[in-house]
C-alpha cells in the first residue's frame, strides 16, 4: 500500500502544471518611450494571459540603453528571470558612446516589433510640408532643432539619412538628444525645437487631439494610422524602420535560454499581444533563436557603417 500511495503521490504531481517563471523587464530608458511602452505591455500580457505569474518593470535611462545596458550585465549575470529590452537605438548608441558593454554580453532571445519613424511638429508650426523644413535646414541648417531620442539612435541616423538625402552636412544638423519619448514630445509640443522625430505610435496621440500634425515617415511604405507621405515619396532617399528586442541575462545555461525563449513564443503568440500589436500600430517582426542572431550582426555592421557615413562615428 506505501509503493501504491508514493506512485499515486508521483504521478499527481508530475500532472501539476510547471509554475509560471517571474520576470523582472528593464527598460533602459526613461518613462513614455518606446522602450518602457514595450516592457510595460509585455509586462501585462505575460500575466494576463498566464505566461508570469508576476513581471515587473524597471526603466533605467541614460545614453541611449548604455547606463542600463551596463547594469543589467553587472547584476544581473546567470540570472534567467532578468530580461532586458532595446533595439535599433541601443546599437548606435553603443557605438557613438563606445561603451564598455554591447549586446555581445547579453543573450539575444528575439525581435519583437518594428515601426516607421515619424517626423513631426507642433499644430502651431510654419511647416506645413516636409519641403518647407527641409527648404529651412538648407538655408541654415544650425537653425533648424530636431528633438529625437538618444545620440546615435535611429531618430539621429535618419535625421542624418534625411540631411544627406537632400544635399545637406549632416554633421551640421542640431539635433537635441533626449533620454525618453515623453521629454522630446514635451520640447515639440512647447515648440523650444522646429521638429521632432520618434515612433509613429508615440505621435498619434496628439495627431488625434489636433496638437500635432506628421509631415512625413521614414519607411518605404506608408505606416498604417496616418496618411502622411514617406519621405521615399517626397523624393528623399531614405528607408528606415526602427526595431526593438528583447534580450536575457548573459551567462545563461542552454537549457534557461529555451525556457525564456519558450516562454516568448507563448507572449507573441497569444491572443493579447496580436491585439496590443494593432493597438499601438506596431509591426510584427517576430524573429528568434539562430535567425536573429545572425540578423543582428548584420544589423550592427550596417549601423556602423551609416554612422561612419553620416560623420556620428569615426
Amino acid at each position: 500500500m506505501k509503493h501504491v500511495f508514493w506512485g499515486a503521490a508521483l504521478a499527481a504531481a508530475l500532472a501539476l502544471p510547471a509554475l509560471a517563471a517571474d520576470y523582472t523587464i528593464m527598460a533602459p530608458a526613461a518613462p513614455g518611450g518606446g522602450w518602457d511602452s514595450t516592457a510595460r505591455t509585455m509586462q501585462s500580457v505575460m500575466q494576463a494571459e498566464g505566461i508570469s505569474g508576476n513581471v515587473q518593470v524597471q526603466n533605467v535611462p541614460g545614453a541611449g540603453g548604455t547606463v542600463g545596458l551596463a547594469q543589467f550585465v553587472s547584476t544581473a549575470a546567470k540570472d534567467p528571470s532578468q530580461l532586458i529590452v532595446g533595439g535599433y537605438v541601443m546599437v548606435g548608441a553603443i557605438l557613438t558612446n563606445a561603451s564598455p558593454v554591447s549586446l555581445k554580453d547579453v543573450t539575444p532571445i528575439a525581435r519583437l516589433t518594428g515601426e516607421a519613424g515619424a517626423i513631426a511638429v507642433s499644430a502651431a508650426s510654419p511647416f506645413k510640408t516636409i519641403d518647407d523644413l527641409v527648404a529651412a535646414m538648407k538655408a541654415d541648417p544650425g537653425a533648424v532643432a530636431w528633438a529625437g531620442g538618444s545620440a546615435g539612435g535611429v531618430d539621429h541616423i535618419t535625421v542624418g539619412l534625411l540631411a544627406k538625402a537632400a544635399g545637406i552636412d549632416p554633421t551640421k544638423m542640431n539635433y537635441i538628444a533626449y533620454s525618453g519619448g515623453g521629454e522630446a514630445l514635451a520640447a515639440i509640443l512647447g515648440n523650444q525645437v522646429a521638429a521632432g522625430i520618434s515612433s509613429v505610435s508615440e505621435f498619434l496621440p496628439q495627431v488625434k487631439a489636433g496638437t500635432m500634425r506628421i509631415l512625413a515617415v521614414s519607411t518605404a511604405d506608408k505606416w498604417p494610422g496616418t496618411d502622411a507621405p514617406t519621405l521615399k515619396e517626397k523624393g528623399y532617399d531614405v528607408n528606415v524602420q526602427n526595431w526593438r528586442m528583447v534580450a536575457a541575462a548573459p551567462g545563461l545555461t542552454d537549457a534557461q535560454k529555451a525556457a525564456v525563449l519558450a516562454d516568448i513564443d507563448k507572449l507573441v503568440a497569444s491572443k493579447g499581444w496580436k491585439e496590443a500589436l494593432a493597438t499601438k500600430g506596431w509591426a510584427d517582426t517576430y524573429l528568434s533563436g539562430d535567425a536573429f542572431d545572425a540578423q543582428l550582426a548584420v544589423e550592427i555592421d550596417t549601423t556602423t557603417a551609416v554612422l561612419k557615413d553620416i560623420g556620428l562615428v569615426k
